[in-house]
């Protein structure tokens, strides 16, 4: 098969080299990649917001099959155009992808269907949004809409600090993502992230997974991307993931094709575990990204079928099967992430760092200039290793770190604590 892969990040990258090995495959191609992907796939600079030249490029090349990473064209509905021009496309049409696209339409389904989320308002104008947020108990959550780059959530501890949310949001801080704001409770517990790969019909749960958003060690600092990962997620127990299941996946995959949106595609539904039980925070349409490279890393079956299967409604039968081994991947950042920062800086000691037993290093934010590796992102690097327990893992990832040469660059230290706390303890 010859297969295209769009995007490219860290997420990417982990794909690609999953991808690239399955004996399926004859051809890969990634666009526009980055220098890590260049290993694996032969990279294209295309536009991914040009629907027309991405499909210029499967016509010419023969493209058999086209995988989506990031969601931002899922949004804008390239997987319709790419269909519709006949090519078969992994990821949810434009309709389905609402469910990360509008907070609000994600808000109403679970209101209308019964799925366990926080209590919420949608507003499409400050003055009414500041007088709801003034009545409720702090802290709590304004969201905007609409896809922000993961800057869209605002935790207001006061209430001039979610007047100052709800002002930026709508004065186009946040461009046409914050034309209308939700509004919700802030959840107490522990967050997880679940992973569903869905057919429209039927929903697989994969393994799970655990990711820090905060920037620095302790959970401090602003929420970025995320800065590091790792898999299986203690908190993440058989229960949950048949309730999670039960009462989240599944509901939404049935309220998705009755709405005639069926969801084909991954789910990632971030969650909050409460005291009540799990509920809905967020949906993702598409693999979170640190946590597909650790999900890649342990998944044991080839992916590509399981990617065709969820396209073409063929999943019934399906099974994966996953590696017993854990693995944990640290994000090295440039310094100022997710603030202002600059690129270009080099980053020296990657063949030492890989050399290290059970480590994988995944691109994020690279390019290749006169055969050195240069940052060219925000989150540049995700050092990822596996091991028999998370600790083991997090020890290999955090040596590997340590060869890396890159002054510019900046890390968390403590990825996976709460998991290697729990393996001290039991």
């Amino acid at each position: 098969m010859n297969i295209l892969l769009l995007g490219s990040g860290g997420r990417e990258h982990a794909l690609a080299w999953k991808i690239a090995a399955s004996p399926l495959v004859t051809k890969l191609w990634c666009a526009p990649g980055n220098a890590g992907i260049a290993q694996e796939a032969e990279c294209v600079p295309l536009d991914l917001a040009d629907h027309a030249a991405v499909i210029a490029f499967c016509q010419a090349s023969k493209v058999d099959f086209v995988v989506v990473g990031p969601e931002a064209p899922l949004v804008a509905g390239i997987v319709d155009d790419l269909e519709a021009a006949g090519f078969k496309t992994f990821g949810p049409n434009q309709s389905a992808a609402r469910l990360e696209g509008s907070k609000g339409f994600t808000k109403d389904l679970c209101k209308a269907h019964n799925i366990p989320t926080a209590a919420y308002e949608r507003f499409k104008a400050a003055e009414p949004a500041k007088a709801y947020a003034r009545s409720q108990a702090k802290p709590i959550v304004i969201k905007a809409d609409g896809l922000a780059a993961g800057k869209g959530v605002i935790i207001a501890e006061t209430i001039a600090e979610a007047e100052a949310a709800i002002d930026m949001m709508f004065s186009g801080g946040l461009g046409e993502a914050g034309t209308e704001v939700v509004i919700e409770e802030f959840l107490v517990g522990e967050e997880a992230s679940f992973f569903a790969l869905c057919d429209g019909e039927i929903a697989i749960a994969l393994a799970s997974a655990q990711d820090h958003k905060r920037a620095f060690d302790g959970d401090k600092g602003p929420n970025t991307g995320g800065m590091g990962a790792y898999s299986p997620a203690p908190a993440t127990t058989p229960e949950l993931t048949h309730r999670t299941m039960k009462e989240i996946i599944q509901p939404t995959v049935r309220a998705m094709k009755e709405m005639d949106a069926p969801f084909r595609g991954v789910l990632f539904a971030g969650l909050m575990i409460t005291q009540q039980g799990p509920k809905l925070i967020e949906y993702n349409v598409r693999f979170g990204d640190p946590e597909c490279q650790v999900l890649m890393l342990r998944l044991m079956s080839d992916l590509v079928p399981s990617l065709i299967a969820a396209r073409d409604g063929q999943l019934k039968n399906f099974d994966l099967r996953w590696y017993d081994d854990a693995a944990l991947v640290v994000v090295m950042a440039s310094k100022g992430y997710p603030g202002s920062y600059r690129k270009g800086s080099v980053i020296e000691g990657l063949g030492a760092a890989s050399a290290v037993e059970g480590v994988e290093i995944f691109h994020a934010g690279t390019r290749a200039e006169g055969g050195r590796i240069t940052a060219n992102g925000g989150r540049v690097l995700g050092v990822a290793a596996t091991g028999t327990s998370v600790a083991e893992a997090q020890t290999r990832a955090y040596a590997a770190v340590d060869k890396i040469d890159w002054p510019e660059g900046f890390c968390r230290r403590d990825i996976g604590y709460l998991a290697v706390e729990r393996e001290k303890a039991s």
